[in-house]
């Protein structure tokens, strides 16, 4: 499969030193499944379109949206904590620094502090629509182990 060189540097950030591991895990579970993840998820969706012009998301606001998406969702465990570690990461590498945030608020947010407000935001945003009736929409699946 042809990679994009920036939803493969997207991915590579989150995913290190994983993510030709991750790679193979998804191809071994079906052949377009790492295509359509890279392009439609890392490619079109979650990575900045590269332009001269205008406003950017940035690589941490990236980061905690992946990470709110999938909290809200339930059921996708190891999915968010590969994306707190890919927000913690994004701080390590400087991948971060041409967003809007200050060293000192990046720093803050890839901390354990930082991690635990983002998701006890997001518990209190999926608890408030919910009205206490369930955690949300999607519930957990049931473990089969």
């Amino acid at each position: 499969m042809a990679k994009g060189p920036h939803q493969l540097d997207l991915w590579d950030s989150i995913y290190r030193p994983f993510e030709s591991k991750l790679y193979r895990k998804l191809d071994d579970a079906h052949p377009d499944l790492p295509v359509h993840i890279l392009h439609f998820n890392y490619g079109a969706l979650l990575s900045d379109p590269q332009r001269s012009t205008g406003a950017n998301v940035g690589r941490l606001a990236t980061s905690i949206v992946a990470i709110a998406c999938l909290r809200a969702q339930t059921g996708v465990g190891p999915q968010v904590l590969s994306h707190v570690f890919g927000l913690r990461k994004a701080v390590e590498d400087s991948a971060w620094v041409n967003d809007v945030e200050s060293e000192e608020a990046a720093k803050w947010l890839a901390s354990d502090e930082g991690n635990t407000w983002i998701l006890n935001s997001v518990d209190d945003i999926v608890k408030a629509i919910g009205k206490d009736e369930g955690f949300n929409f999607a519930p957990a699946r049931e473990s089969r182990l």
